[in-house]
């Protein structure tokens, strides 16, 4: 008698605690994403973590970097992590039938709403050797040290080389050369934008100009390049490769980076970036060997931060950090991810 309890006794336990085990089972919260929302927002709304937003990358490969979740999409939240949905197709009144005999017309898709950064024209640029300086301030009304807005200033810019009164031109400082961290290879000339300005008289070689826009000081030697528009919107741009590159400069010239400072990057069209392309900032791992049985040569990367692309050049580009978890500093890599 006593082996015929002790199974029922077993059954009885077993049955439960598979019982408890689904009254415990922990439902998700269903929250639909809102114009705005980003991974950073819901990690730190839900999780109060928002540097949990490089697990919940890797957690929904569908989702290809922070700012690429739509509103309607579902997400299901538990305690300790985030689910998230693919994105739904957006709703189309139910199309007419077509005549007998007639093939129906195919529905046009409606494309998601873009999501674009608003730039400031501050960002500035490594010049590349194949930029062509379009002329140079060659002096300022009565040798002034430095001018502004509404001085009058001179530049070699005349009608030889196309000028016409009201041509306009951005005014650029020379910073220094930029180098890579790794290969010492130069890459460029560091500038920064100055100012505008717009030409009120042309002779064949020469031309008086007026400065339009100050943004810092403006001196004599400072160079001319076609005007462009400062302020516009970069729309994001899904990746269509896979890129390795570097951090090689900051705008400010700083070591130490944070969110919102611009970089300079050693990857342009001629690797297929395009301006809009979203890359992650990562790091390498060291394992510690004393605790391999075997010897580990690589770990996952720690992925810090985000950037946009927001200006490219033939072999450099300008981007801005847009998130990150730790400092960045110039030499960090950075990966551009095709979506799978």
């Amino acid at each position: 008698m006593k082996k015929p309890v002790c199974l029922a006794l077993l059954f009885f336990c077993l049955t439960g605690t598979l019982a408890l085990a689904q009254t415990t089972k922990e439902e998700p919260t269903i929250y639909t994403v809102a114009p705005g929302d980003t991974m950073w927002g819901l990690s730190k709304r839900f999780l109060n973590d928002p540097y949990y937003w490089p697990n919940l990358w890797a957690a929904n490969p569908t989702v290809g970097n922070p700012h690429f979740i739509y509103p309607g999409q579902r997400i299901k939240v538990y305690s300790d992590r985030i689910e998230i949905e693919e994105a739904p197709r957006p709703n189309r009144p139910q199309a007419a039938q077509p005549p007998a005999g007639k093939a129906p017309v195919a529905a046009a898709e409606e494309p998601a709403a873009a999501r674009e950064f608003k730039i400031t024209g501050s960002e500035g640029f490594l010049m590349e050797r194949q930029i062509v300086p379009a002329g140079v301030i060659v002096s300022t009304h009565q040798n002034r040290a430095i001018v502004g807005t509404d001085d009058i200033v001179y530049t070699d810019v005349g009608r030889a080389n196309g000028a016409n009164v009201g041509d306009r031109f951005t005014v650029y400082q020379k910073m220094g050369a930029v180098s890579h961290p790794v290969t010492n290879e130069i890459l460029g000339e560091r500038v920064l934008p100055l100012g505008e300005l717009q030409l009120s008289e042309v002779d064949p070689k020469v031309s008086k100009a007026i400065i339009t826009k100050s943004y810092q000081e403006i001196s004599a030697g400072a160079f001319l390049l076609p005007y462009q528009e400062r302020r516009v919107h970069v729309p994001l741009k899904a990746a269509d490769r896979d890129l390795v590159g570097y951090i090689v400069e900051s705008q400010t010239g700083n070591q130490a980076l944070a969110v919102g400072d611009a970089v300079y990057l050693d990857l342009g069209t001629a690797h297929g970036l395009k301006a809009g392309n979203l890359l992650y900032i990562v790091r390498d791992v060291k394992p510690d060997q004393r605790y391999t049985l075997a010897k580990i040569e690589q770990l996952p990367v720690e992925v810090i931060g985000a950037l946009v692309v927001v200006r490219t050049g033939v072999n450099t580009s300008t981007a801005l950090i847009v998130k990150c978890v730790d400092t960045v500093y110039r030499g960090d890599r950075v990966e551009l991810k095709k979506a799978r």
